[in-house]
């Protein structure tokens, strides 16, 4: 069994992690461990620092590491885009850790919010969404090529827009109980960039 950290931004990626990611990664011979970054109880504030020094430090003590952090918020992305983030990160990387070491960073495009636009249907299950929600959110998802295109700007990220027609959404509670309601087959089929990533962690276990 491969052991895998994943670094996550805060208590909602840890929990999908948990409650999605990790049945099926075990079936791959992986057993991921999600840990908060800098073991905070609520997340955020996330840079290249924080994030390098918390992979690095994992990596000694595991197999393998990897990163669950949304490009929206990100302190010092500057002009990069998310490729180029993410290439910055795994430079810096590179410069602290054995060759030897397995280390892949990876930046959700743009929030992991965006993963729920996978199949808006799932809002329905919950109790507190008003009867309207999923007709505006598929209004949203009908403007974007994919969920993961859903932009980052300060008012329109996925998650705002959420809260915006779910004002009781709870991010850390409610985010992974739809993700659960879609189910990761779909939100791969739907999210190409995050099903390139769940194919690299799956191939840690099963190399081709």
């Amino acid at each position: 069994m491969i052991r895998l950290a994943i670094s996550v931004e805060g208590s909602t990626e840890r929990e999908f992690v948990k409650s999605l990611l990790a049945d099926h990664l075990r079936l791959m011979e992986v057993e991921p461990t999600p840990i908060v970054i800098g073991r905070r109880v609520k997340g955020g504030n996330v840079s290249v620092e924080r994030l390098v020094s918390d992979m690095v430090r994992l990596s000694w003590s595991f197999d393998a590491v990897t990163s669950l952090v949304d490009f929206y918020g990100f302190l010092d992305k500057k002009e990069r885009t998310v490729g180029e983030l993410e290439e910055h990160i795994g430079q810096e990387i590179r410069r602290k850790v054995p060759d030897q070491k397995t280390v892949m960073p990876y930046v959700q495009k743009h929030e992991f919010e965006g993963l729920l636009f996978s199949d808006v249907r799932a809002f329905a299950g919950l109790l507190h969404a008003p009867d309207e929600a999923v007709l505006k959110l598929q209004s949203i998802r009908s403007q974007f090529p994919t969920p993961e295109d859903i932009n980052d700007n300060h008012d329109t990220a996925p998650s705002k827009r959420i809260a915006r027609i779910v004002p009781r959404y709870e991010k850390a509670v409610d985010g992974p109980l739809v993700a659960m309601e879609i189910g990761l087959t779909a939100i791969r089929a739907e999210c190409p960039r995050f099903h390139q990533w769940v194919t690299r962690l799956e191939a840690l276990g099963s190399p081709v």
